[in-house]
């Protein structure tokens, strides 16, 4: 596995910290605990997710952590639950598409009935508005009322390599879909349509269609989600050629005039509509959160995240029917109360170190996305972050996979931490899946904050590649996202904890370092950073 060179605009200044012992002992009685069956599978909204929240304050507290939240330890997290039902076909002039098959769509609008009623289809392309890369498929376009046709991913992502306006094969957070809605409804779209196609997504139409169907929960931001659009969807792309043979335009070349610089959005000269009922759950649930206060800079912070929840009671028909959760994600739940303790047995850092543990990651990142819009600590007084979703229990690896490597300044402090275990950063092996946007640090990324996403690569001490890509092609099949995510006994922990002692490295060094990470000159987050940093009297 190729390794790569780290880059950054600027050197560390903090000094490697000494070496301090993390306590396995204490991972694997609280992984052992939060993947038990009396959690439940730790669903928000659920008995088993009170009970995790009531537990992780006594593991915080045990650590030697402080309440987080202005002497609390938690943050309630108000979130919304809407079902759809009684789904009407989406009908284009003269064709009907059923529900399910070919298109599924959810509201996120709090709203007793969802119609969207002759409503003009515009091709906009990939549906991004990028500046900073000189790219705006929506330029001169008036999107009210209308219903907005978008490709997944990103204009480049056919390339081999990892060049280009969008990075080539690397998706960046306008491929994807989150970002197509949330610039959809900034147009003032009445819906927004993406088009499925395997590659680009990254999965199938079966998981399009599993994950869209069925209740959808949300945070509860306020205003009844009055600033989204009436409808937000997908089509098979079978159903998208259809569309566009009824508009008497070909798929194909539209979608690879899309690609194109001077690519302008066309209306397809036919309407869109639609309609079904919704149904509302409200709901509380709880971030929790522990401080670590710092010596000489204690409103400068160092964010950790992890997501406390699971699936819950997943397979109600089988004999085991509870998604326990171990790897996904009581691994990294456990590690936030582990590397609490060993920071506070070495005494402080210089600045503050956070301890987040967010709630309704599954249901899409909705604690951290709350926290994020409602951030106890200032982003513009966070000056980097370190998240930990699923840590590998395949014993220890030669290298790591950063998402976001090569992004900002942070990578400088990585390559000090990896020289230091005598690791290496191997590529990403999936770029165009996206993965950097796909985890709770994200919310923080897009409202500038720098962050870490680092996991152990397939390059085993044990076996190699060959043995690496075995175990997480195993853990794929047989543990994600199903009740075969228990923890076990025999598992070979020292893979976890040379992840922790990276994990203590980078935070000790951010800590005692008096560097303010910046992304890099023309990445996507710089500007809101700016923006940030701007609007602040103190922090960056």
């Amino acid at each position: 596995m190729a390794a790569l060179a780290l880059t950054a605009c600027a050197e560390t200044t903090a000094q490697q910290p000494a070496a301090v012992e993390i306590s396995e002992a204490r991972m694997q009685e609280m992984v052992r605990t939060l993947s038990s069956d009396e959690f439940e599978g730790r669903l928000p909204g659920t008995p088993g997710g009170e009970r995790t929240v009531a537990y992780l304050i006594e593991q915080f507290e045990a650590a030697g952590l402080q309440p987080g939240n202005n002497g609390a330890w938690t943050q309630e997290v108000p979130l919304v639950e809407i079902t759809g039902s009684d789904f009407a076909p989406l009908t284009v002039g003269d064709e009907e598409f059923t529900y399910g098959e070919d298109w599924v769509g959810v509201s996120y609008r709090q709203t007793a009935e969802t119609s969207l009623e002759n409503s003009e289809i515009v091709f906009v392309g990939y549906g991004i508005n990028a500046p900073e890369r000189g790219w705006n498929d929506y330029e001169g376009v008036d999107m009210t009322g209308k219903t907005a046709l978008i490709l997944v991913n990103d204009p480049d992502f056919n390339e081999e390599g990892l060049e280009g306006t969008f990075d080539g094969r690397a998706m960046t957070y306008y491929g994807r879909w989150t970002y197509k809605y949330e610039e959809a409804a900034r147009q003032g779209a009445a819906a927004a349509i993406i088009v499925h196609e395997d590659f680009a997504a990254s999965y199938g139409w079966n998981v399009v269609e599993g994950s869209w169907s069925g209740a959808q929960s949300y945070a509860d931001t306020g205003g009844d989600g009055s600033d989204q659009t009436l409808m937000n969807g997908w089509v098979s792309n079978e159903t998208a050629r259809a569309i566009f043979y009824a508009a008497d335009m070909d798929f194909d070349e539209m979608a690879m005039a899309a690609s194109l610089p001077d690519f302008e959005a066309v209306s397809l000269g036919v309407e869109a509509s639609t309609s079904f009922n919704n149904t509302f759950r409200r709901y509380t649930s709880n971030n929790v959160i522990g401080i670590l206060r710092g010596t000489t800079a204690p409103n400068e912070y160092i964010i950790h995240t992890a997501h406390w929840d699971h699936l819950g009671i997943c397979a109600p028909d089988e004999e085991d029917s509870i998604c326990n959760g171990a790897i996904d994600n009581a691994t990294g739940t456990a590690a936030l109360a582990a590397l609490a303790e060993a920071h506070v047995a070495a005494g402080p850092p210089e600045r503050s170190l956070v301890f987040l543990a967010v709630t309704a990651e599954e249901q899409g990142l909705l604690g951290a996305e709350y926290y994020a819009a409602n951030p106890v600590f200032p982003h513009a007084n966070t000056v980097a972050g370190i998240n930990m979703d699923g840590i590998a229990v395949r014993g220890q690896s030669r290298d790591v996979v950063a998402r976001g490597a090569g992004k900002s300044e942070l990578d400088a402090f990585l390559e000090d931490a990896l020289a230091e275990q005598g690791r290496t950063l191997s590529a990403d092996p999936a770029p165009q899946a996206g993965y950097y946007y796909r985890s709770d640090h994200f919310p923080f990324v897009k409202r500038g904050v720098p962050m870490y996403y680092v996991k152990s690569g397939l390059d085993l001490v044990e076996g190699g590649v060959e043995a690496g890509e075995a175990a997480e092609a195993a853990y794929r099949e047989n543990a994600y996202h199903a009740p075969g995510d228990e923890y076990d006994e025999s598992w070979d922990w020292s893979g976890i904890m040379q992840d922790l002692d990276l994990y203590y490295s980078l935070a000790r060094m951010l800590g005692n370092s008096g560097d303010w990470p910046a992304w890099n000159a023309g990445d996507e987050f710089e500007a809101a950073r700016q923006q940030s940093c701007n609007a602040s009297r103190s922090g960056c």
